[in-house]
């Protein structure tokens, strides 16, 4: 397994490589998100990605932002010294996949890291072979990453779109808040975040726009996404 680290401080990145090359990871180093760019790593068979927050140039949160909206969505597990709540929701709301704060043991690192690969691997395996979804007018590419309208591109954010494509998995389904934030967020406790309605009332704006009601709202419960047509 190839993991790309992005971290500017050599001890931690000197820690950090010896124990994934001991645990058979390769490493690739980079001291910055700009350097990750300019040696075209992303070219690169990656299978995750460990980004540190702090970075000089292109913060973290802008280098996911920014891997994203690309595309790109190998696993990233983001590392930080910000401990609050608020710093963990913007870091998954950016695109993380997970979030782990400095301080840590090596042995949870490297948990968290085969846990995103078992993740990903299960997503591979249960990929259908159609991957393209129709509702009325709207037309879902899971392989693509791409959602439309009358053959017109709906531009989603990353968040929108693993939101559409968890209330569309779960479709004719009801979903309660706290299902869509760990699914989505990630984030495995209720913090009284209204982000999740947030979300909804995005991508109502966004793909309900033609009239074709696909979200409905569950009250006291969650959301649901049916399509009756």
């Amino acid at each position: 397994m190839h993991v790309l680290l992005i971290e500017d401080d050599l001890r931690i990145s000197s820690f950090l490589i010896k124990g994934l090359e001991e645990a058979s990871y390769v490493v690739s180093l980079c001291k910055s998100a700009e350097a990750v760019y300019e040696g075209n790593y992303l070219d690169l068979p990656i299978d995750l990605i460990i980004v540190d927050i702090m970075l000089p140039g292109m913060d973290g949160i802008q280098f996911v932002q920014t891997l994203r909206y690309k595309g790109n969505y190998t696993p990233v597990l983001m590392l930080s010294a910000l401990n609050a709540v608020q710093d963990k929701v913007t870091a998954l709301n950016s695109g993380a996949d997970d979030y782990l704060t400095k301080p840590f043991h090596f042995d949870e690192l490297l948990s968290r890291l085969q846990a995103l690969l078992r993740r990903r691997q299960l997503q591979v395996k249960s990929k259908p072979e159609n991957s393209q979804i129709r509702f009325g007018d709207l037309l879902i590419d899971k392989d693509q990453y791409m959602v439309s309208i009358a053959g017109e591109i709906v531009e989603l954010s990353p968040k929108e779109l693993k939101l559409l494509l968890y209330l569309v998995d779960n479709k004719n389904r009801t979903v309660s808040r706290m299902q869509i934030l760990n699914a989505v967020w990630g984030i495995t406790f209720d913090n009284h975040s209204n982000v999740v309605d947030v979300y909804i009332s995005y991508l109502r704006n966004k793909i309900e726009e033609r009239n074709e009601k696909f979200i409905f709202t569950v009250k006291g419960i969650g959301y649901m996404f049916k399509y009756d047509k």
